[in-house]
């Protein structure tokens, strides 16, 4: 595959990386993860070939996520990654490409440099940012150039972004560090206290998706985990309830609801009645965790809506905004740059 330039937006996730090129839409979306030789530092896997991995490598081989929270931890991890999804994307290209990435709302000016950097080092001929809230608003069909009140929740895989956007631009905004890394870990954390039993990361996501919960079921579900018993040290499978991953989850989700609550305490008036008539907006993968929509609507008293497509808005939001780089000037959390 040869073209002659092809500018694309990434979302670029602490859980996986969505990359949409102009006028093709989505054409990639593989998890994070990137699998390297310590021997010799050489990349052997990227994406869903380097999840597989996650657990089960030996010694030489480690499968890590080179974005934590939303931000990069390993930025050389993280210019090969990009690097790699590009040219998947998009093989070769005569010109380079201008790139915008999503960032979340809260990040400081060092992590946007680090991101421009790694984009820049990746091949990107410019590299705009453009905060999460935004990207997810304008990916699930919001107006966002009109004078009323639209409030988002993007929750991800490192963060939750809550925004409320008017005008174009972010009123009032809080951005923390629990999404779905940090259930994954609740998780792993309620089978060894509870069971005395110790799951990998996979399994706890699996658990997650499967079974769990932040608002009570109507009937209880079950699912068959296996782990290792940590007082036998051997191979055990048991059965585990969602009743039991509401308890498992309770902290982390009412963490969520309260940052929700607060956003909206900050909220003024004329654009807090907006939210009220019209509801608010989840995205995101986390935001398909049974019940979060519940939660959220019990916590504030308002309608909360599941976007279509929710794990693909931000990407699509990012993409959409190559169509207008002038409305993106002025929505762009930092100033656009080129090097």
């Amino acid at each position: 595959m040869f073209s002659l330039r092809s500018d694309m937006g990434i979302d670029l996730g602490t859980a996986s990386v969505l990359v949409y090129v102009k006028n093709k839409g989505i054409v990639l979306q593989e998890p994070s993860v990137v699998a390297i030789d310590k021997n010799t530092d050489q990349i052997l896997a990227v994406g869903e070939e380097a999840r597989q991995m996650i657990g089960r490598t030996p010694g030489n081989i480690i499968a890590i996520r080179p974005l934590k929270d939303g931000v990069i931890s390993d930025y050389n991890i993280t210019e090969k990654m990009i690097k790699h999804f590009i040219s998947k994307a998009v093989g070769r290209f005569l010109f380079k490409p201008r790139i915008i990435i999503c960032v979340p709302s809260g990040v400081t000016g060092v992590e946007k440099r680090a991101v421009i950097e790694a984009s820049m080092q990746a091949g990107a001929k410019k590299t705009y940012l453009i905060e999460e809230p935004i990207a997810a608003a304008i990916g699930a069909g919001i107006d966002i150039t009109q004078p009323d009140g639209n409030m988002v929740i993007d929750m991800g895989g490192g963060t939750t972004d809550i925004a409320v956007i008017s005008l174009g631009g972010i009123v009032v905004s809080a951005s923390i560090k629990l999404a779905g890394d940090k259930m994954d870990e609740a998780i792993v954390k309620y089978m060894r206290r509870k069971h005395n039993m110790l799951i990998g990361e996979r399994t706890a996501e699996d658990m997650k998706v499967k079974i769990g919960t932040a608002y009570p079921r109507e009937k209880e579900i079950t699912m068959d985990i296996r782990g290792r018993d940590l007082v036998t040290g051997l191979p055990k499978t048991m059965k585990v309830s969602s009743d039991e991953m509401l308890i498992a989850l309770e902290e982390t989700v009412t963490a969520i609801a309260e940052a929700v609550h607060s956003v909206l305490e900050q909220t003024p008036p004329e654009l807090a009645a907006d939210i009220s008539d019209k509801g608010m907006i989840m995205t995101g993968g986390t935001s398909l965790l049974y019940g979060m929509d519940k939660l959220i609507k019990k916590r504030t008293g308002i309608d909360v809506l599941i976007a279509e497509e929710a794990i693909s808005c931000v990407a699509k939001g990012t993409g959409q905004s190559l169509d207008s780089m002038d409305l993106l000037e002025k929505q762009m959390s930092t100033e656009s740059k080129s090097y």
